[in-house]
């Protein structure tokens, strides 16, 4: 082996030993790649409605509105949009669900039921230590808004 490809080897090695693999294979630098979720968009059959719906549960617009194909309402430090879309179906199975960190879950609670929305259930603390509740919007798609519980609260 000549001199150089003996400086690629230790190169190699030190490299592979500055970074440790998971389990997936991946390489883990210690650092996180994706900082935060920016915004979720979210179709929408009938603008006029989902931003009515939105506005009621104490979303700021920013964008658009009702007579709008796009409207952006602000989330905590990101961004909740809605793209209008006709021919937009809800899927028959659960997609998934956005979950809103609130400061009090019961007090968002009352205000989505004097707003005359529908939650799937009162408020609830999980076992993962999170006080949640559900709702959907006008297009299917299901919301949940939650609170982390003290350490010590819950089931573990």
């Amino acid at each position: 082996m000549a001199a150089s490809d003996c400086d690629e080897v230790v190169w190699i090695w030190q490299f592979s030993q500055s970074r440790s693999r998971g389990h997936d294979g991946l390489v883990d630098d210690g650092h996180e790649q994706v900082e935060a979720i920016s915004a979720v968009t979210l179709a929408t059959r009938d603008m006029a409605a989902s931003v009515s719906f939105y506005e009621r549960l104490g979303f700021r617009l920013l964008n658009g509105g009702r007579g709008s194909s796009f409207s952006s309402f602000r989330a905590g430090g990101g961004y909740l949009n809605l793209q209008a879309d006709e021919a937009w179906m809800p899927p028959e199975a659960v997609w998934g669900r956005v979950i809103f960190h609130v400061d009090d879950v019961d007090a968002m609670y009352e205000r989505t039921l004097t707003a005359g929305l529908t939650p799937s259930a009162p408020p609830a603390d999980a076992p993962w230590r999170e006080r949640f509740f559900h709702v959907h919007d006008p297009d299917g798609h299901e919301l949940s808004f939650a609170r982390p519980l003290p350490e010590g609260s819950g089931d573990q």
